[in-house]
């Protein structure tokens, strides 16, 4: 179970992320943490990491009712080629800055601001970082930008050279061919 500890900067939490907020309001809290793959946080369809998510920053009391998240997300994700399904993995690193607001808050309907349930005593972070997540990993890999990707007829690898299939032609064009001069 993840410690927290008082210090000059404001509270520590290692490796957690879910913080008392009467602890919150009295002082900053550094935010060391990973989200694993398979908790329970993730939906089904969602863009899951390959391992867990690194998360690291502050989280500060921002106002009554606020706090404020400013960090960083680190992991990676594993995912098929979009042209040619080779398995391609993505390396994703990126800066966060999320708010926080007690749902009696008036601006808790902007989509921008994460909404903390009515009488919780609870931070919990990690929903904040999925939907963080799901927006910066890609959508689409591809193992370079000149992938080939595979013959809609055969399915082989261009890129490991060509197929043997012949070219497609557009029987639509045939009368045109057939009255151009040089295809006699």
């Amino acid at each position: 179970m993840p410690t927290c500890q008082e210090g000059r900067a404001g509270v520590n939490c290692v490796a957690m992320l879910s913080f008392d907020l009467r602890s919150l309001d009295a002082k900053a809290a550094t935010v060391e943490g990973e989200l694993a793959p398979d908790d329970d946080v993730w939906h089904e369809g969602d863009s899951r990491p390959d391992g867990p998510i690194a998360v690291s920053g502050r989280i500060s009391p921002a106002g009554e009712g606020r706090y404020y998240w400013s960090g960083r997300l680190s992991g990676a994700v594993e995912m098929d080629c979009r042209r040619c399904l080779e398995p391609v993995r993505v390396e994703v690193d990126e800066e966060a800055h999320m708010l926080f607001a007690e749902a009696e808050d008036d601006d808790v309907d902007d989509p921008d601001i994460f909404r903390i349930p009515p009488g919780a005593s609870a931070l919990d972070v990690r929903p904040a970082v999925r939907e963080q997540w799901l927006l910066v990993a890609p959508a689409f890999v591809l193992c370079r930008e000149d992938c080939k990707g595979l013959c809609a007829n055969c399915g082989a690898d261009l890129n490991a050279g060509a197929c043997k299939c012949a070219p497609a032609t557009d029987a639509r064009w045939d009368a045109l061919r057939a009255a151009r001069p040089d295809s006699r």
